[in-house]
């Protein structure tokens, strides 16, 4: 005699594969949180300014890209990140790198404008990187901040094809129309452009 078969009924299938599921549904989308750490200079943490201080865009088909421009903050690598948070600074910028080691930063992806030079043109055109410290005391223009910037700039410059010299790598003093005077006359311009074109 053949013993009769024994199927699951339709209704516990269904509570299975629903409990089954709970766990999933309750997890946060993991799609959504990678696409918003991508970076676009590997080994950057991404910190990402508010939106309502960059402007989206589709950079380089929207605007060449022709430009890198060095700053200084003038406050600390935290607060800076916090004023690229908050949406009544309008401003940020797209690379913060920190004094003491180098680490960088990324504020705003490169394909959008950074509100960082204080012109619109320039900031349709550029790059912008604020650098920790401040322009008149040059122990923060540390080895390791020089040459991770360095390595920063010259990886930008390559995707852009931007030339590796003055006349491209700017300091925010140089954009017209600007008040700035960073990244100031302890900034050492010769080391920095020579540190790019080896990195």
């Amino acid at each position: 005699m053949e013993r009769a078969r024994s199927f699951p009924s339709r209704r516990r299938l269904l509570k299975g594969a629903a409990l089954a599921a709970l766990p999933y549904a309750l997890l946060p989308d993991v799609r959504a949180t990678a696409q918003s750490a991508v970076v676009d200079y590997p080994g950057a943490e991404w910190n990402s300014a508010t939106s309502s201080n960059y402007t989206a865009s589709d950079r380089p088909e929207s605007y060449e890209l022709d430009y890198v421009i060095i700053h200084v903050t003038q406050a600390t690598y935290a607060n800076t990140l916090s004023i690229f948070q908050n949406p009544q600074k309008k401003v940020s910028a797209h690379y913060v790198v920190r004094s003491a080691d180098g680490h960088v930063a990324q504020c705003v992806r490169e394909h959008d404008v950074a509100w960082h030079a204080g012109n619109w043109d320039y900031n349709t055109r550029s790059i912008g990187i604020e650098h920790e410290g401040w322009v008149d005391k040059p122990a923060y223009f540390t080895n390791a901040l020089y040459e991770e910037s360095a390595k920063l700039t010259a990886a930008i410059c390559d995707q852009y094809g931007i030339p590796k010299d003055r006349a491209h790598i700017l300091g925010h003093y140089e954009v017209p129309g600007t008040d700035h005077t960073d990244p100031g006359p302890n900034w050492d311009w010769t080391r920095y452009i020579r540190l790019v074109n080896f990195a």
